[in-house]
């Protein structure tokens, strides 16, 4: 994060919040005052009020900030080219009290692409938590069907959340287990 995402904000409109950790959607009124404790993967955490709320990126233009860039895709992808930006996609998911993304915490288990005869894709991710009681599951799911949805040609992204195998540290990359000090 970036020294000047501490200076605070104000929110220029009305913008859809989720308040974290309990992944409550609720309305972040105009002239609220806030700062960012986390920008990464074009959404933030912000905290006003007392309460963190998670912000989606298409959002960004409420607390001054840019909103992500669009997904490009060469007219010529292949499968294998569709399936790694979804796998990079992935990556731009977090968890809003965690900086570490959803791919590296070892939280997806798949990611299938499929192309139909008309050339459309769809994408299959099976993806778990890291406690099944998290409030931030379906807003997780959401975010992962959002960002896979941004890429062309894929037009509908099916996500199942799963408990089975449970989530473990152990499932972590190595630079996740570094960075949040569980090694």
């Amino acid at each position: 994060m970036r020294q000047h995402d501490r200076d605070p904000f104000v929110v220029g409109r009305d913008v859809k919040a989720v308040l974290v950790p309990a992944g409550i959607e609720v309305s972040l009124r105009t002239g609220s005052v806030g700062y960012i404790t986390q920008a990464l993967g074009g959404s933030f955490t912000v905290y006003v009020e007392g309460n963190l709320f998670r912000i989606a990126g298409a959002d960004a233009d409420a607390i001054g900030r840019e909103p992500p860039a669009a997904i490009e895709l060469p007219p010529d992808a292949t499968d294998a080219d569709v399936e790694r930006l979804a796998w990079e996609q992935l990556k731009t998911c977090y968890d809003p009290e965690i900086p570490v993304n959803i791919v590296d915490l070892g939280l997806v288990y798949s990611c299938e692409i499929a192309t139909g005869a008309d050339g459309r894709r769809t994408a299959s991710v099976r993806l778990t938590l890291t406690a099944p009681g998290c409030g931030m599951g379906e807003v997780l799911v959401q975010d992962v069907k959002d960002k896979l949805e941004q890429i062309p040609t894929i037009t509908s992204a099916d996500v199942e959340l799963v408990f089975d195998p449970p989530w473990s540290r152990e499932m972590m990359s190595e630079a996740a287990r570094l960075q949040t000090g569980m090694m």
